[in-house]
């Protein structure tokens, strides 16, 4: 059994270009709670603003995940390539949404427990462990391949000019995007929190309060709205979508 919350949030923007998806059920505004059985997939979809039509791409991103039948059968990166090249037609014949992309980040597990991290873009993954947090997933973005190569420090990583841009994303129609799906390979323990959440929150609240807000003794539901509400009060201008997946075995 897992029990999962979502929270997504337009913020100060003219409309939300977010979404989440636990199991089979798709939100676009507001917030949900529900309790689901393996196997399923829940993930955060972050549509592109800088190009047109981010909040179709999110949203049709995750109706189209949402239809797969999840188990160990099937091949995650050619269902997030079948997406892409989805998204990709999609903007071809319609003028009003002409190369609209989103990120995806998620995690899927299957009928065994075993859990794949799946991502593309700059969306995050995180485990929340005994007070400690632990991100999953590599943001695929020109600052973290800067931080990587050794040419900026973490600080300037988070402040960065360009730190908004990212490497080719589902529903880019000029280049393909890298899919990085990965089996995670430690087993969950009881009380394992999966932390999934757009830019709109990892790039206003750092690591540690991450983890003092998953530490706070009230309901996960909560702790995710006090996310949201410190990214807001910290300044933030972009969507925010977090999604809390706790394992109860």
């Amino acid at each position: 059994m897992f029990y999962c919350c979502a929270v997504t949030e337009q913020g100060v923007k003219e409309r939300n270009e977010d979404a989440v998806l636990i199991d089979n059920t798709v939100l676009t505004e507001g917030t949900m709670e529900i309790e689901v059985n393996k196997p399923f997939i829940a993930a955060v979809c972050d549509g592109v603003s800088g190009e047109k039509s981010g909040d179709i791409a999110s949203k049709m991103c995750l109706a189209e995940l949402a239809k797969q039948e999840y188990s160990s059968q099937v091949n995650l990166t050619n269902e997030i390539s079948r997406i892409h090249k989805l998204l990709q037609r999609y903007g071809t014949f319609h003028k009003n949404s002409s190369n609209m992309q989103t990120t995806i980040c998620g995690i899927a597990v299957d009928e065994n427990n075993n859990m794949n991290c799946m991502n593309v873009g700059d969306s995050r993954l995180y485990r929340f462990r005994d007070t400690k947090l632990k991100q999953l997933t590599k943001d695929q973005s020109l600052v973290e391949m800067l931080y990587e190569q050794g040419k900026i420090g973490y600080e300037e990583k988070r402040n960065h000019v360009h730190r908004n841009i990212i490497m080719p994303v589902l529903g880019n129609t000029t280049a393909q995007p890298n899919i990085d799906v990965n089996l995670i390979r430690e087993p969950a323990q009881h009380g394992d929190v999966f932390l999934i959440c757009s830019d709109g929150l990892s790039d206003y609240i750092v690591k540690s309060e991450i983890e003092e807000i998953l530490s706070m003794p009230m309901p996960m539901m909560k702790r995710l709205e006090e996310m949201v509400k410190r990214s807001l009060n910290k300044g933030c201008r972009d969507n925010i979508s977090v999604v809390a997946v706790t394992y109860m075995p």
